[in-house]
């Protein structure tokens, strides 16, 4: 009869924890697992009725917790990190259960906040980035006009060319500024799909009209393969600026290195499935692998220096990421060294 009522009471414990949107462990008073929701299977399936805790859960910080309810009966939070297979940061509130109709139990509930902290850790990196950026020129303007005042007052020469590295500053700021207002306001519609029809090759077309000036600069030549039209789904401004984006980049990293095989710029389109796939390639020195996975975060830079000697805010590809995101698109990179890199955009025709 015990059998059976204990029988019974796991089965409405067990019911009653699936109907939960937590994780939720629930274990015995010898610490072996009496029910598992479906939540807390998904993030941790080794867990098994019947099973000690201290077998499926192993984390120290958890099973002294366990402990300490046991002994006064007070409810515990503890927070620890599972590093393997891949590092996930986790809380877990245990708390006691007992009474008449059942058996003496403890509710152990979890929360995932890996991806909490890895926001929060992100938010801090783009702040101490963003400030990190723009205090540099401000402190160039800031010293160069306090010479102005003192000792280059009346001296025309040093006027002149101090006023030529604040414009330069100060147009650095500007595009800095531009780029996190752009970055801002795209994250802000990312749930909002365009609807517009677009004529990507007409973009293309003006992309490569507008940077021709850049690339004869840089002795590089653009070489533009499309069909006559192609139609997608999408915005304008941010299809312009993703191409625009691309493009420059290609020119400024990869064709006009010294390094390079051939100083020309591929862009072309091609229609698939359905989708309409940009493809920008240059034949540049490449990017080395462990740097691929990287390159749409906000203020990564391959090199640094390099990027800033030619105006680059280290935003331009987490701008293109997040405007191919909204259009429900996919960011492909391909990159080996010494043969360049190809990025490639594919976004949906209109009407698909």
């Amino acid at each position: 009869m015990e059998n059976e009522l204990q029988v019974r009471d796991r089965l409405i414990i067990s019911q009653f924890i699936e109907a939960l949107p937590e994780a939720v462990i629930v274990i015995d008073a010898a610490d072996r697992v009496v029910a598992v929701n479906a939540p807390a299977r998904v993030l941790f399936p080794v867990l098994r009725p019947d099973d000690l805790l201290a077998r499926s859960l192993r984390a120290p910080d958890v099973l002294d917790a366990v402990k300490r309810v046991r002994a006064t009966g007070a409810p515990e939070r503890v927070t620890w990190l599972e590093r393997v297979p891949v590092e996930r940061f986790f809380e877990l509130h245990a708390a006691s259960m007992e009474g008449q109709h059942f058996e003496p139990t403890m509710i152990l509930t979890l929360r995932d906040l890996s991806e909490v902290r890895r926001v929060e850790r992100m938010r801090v990196d783009f702040v101490a980035n963003a400030s990190h950026e723009l205090r540099t020129p401000l402190a160039s303007l800031l010293g160069f006009i306090e010479t102005l005042q003192g000792s280059a007052r009346e001296d025309a020469k040093a006027r002149a060319k101090f006023l030529s590295i604040m414009r330069e500053q100060a147009q650095r700021m500007a595009r800095l500024v531009n780029d996190l207002l752009s970055l801002s306001r795209i994250e802000q519609n990312l749930h909002l799909r365009p609807q517009a029809a677009v004529d990507i090759v007409a973009i293309l077309r003006h992309i490569a009209d507008t940077l021709a000036p850049m690339a004869s600069d840089n002795d590089v030549s653009l070489k533009l393969d499309v069909p006559g039209n192609a139609i997608v789904t999408g915005d304008r401004d941010e299809l312009l600026r993703v191409a625009e984006n691309l493009v420059e980049n290609a020119i400024k990293y990869g064709a006009s290195d010294s390094r390079s095989s051939s100083r020309k710029v591929e862009i072309s389109l091609a229609a698939k499935q359905r989708q309409c796939v940009l493809t920008v390639r240059d034949h540049g020195p490449g990017i080395a692998p462990e740097h691929l996975p990287r390159l749409t975060e906000r203020f990564y830079r391959v090199d640094p220096g390099q990027s800033r000697a030619k105006g680059g805010t280290g935003l331009g590809l987490a701008i293109v990421k997040h405007i191919v995101a909204r259009h429900r698109g996919r960011l492909g990179i391909e990159s080996k060294l010494g043969e360049g890199t190809t990025f490639s955009v594919s976004l949906p025709l209109y009407g698909d």
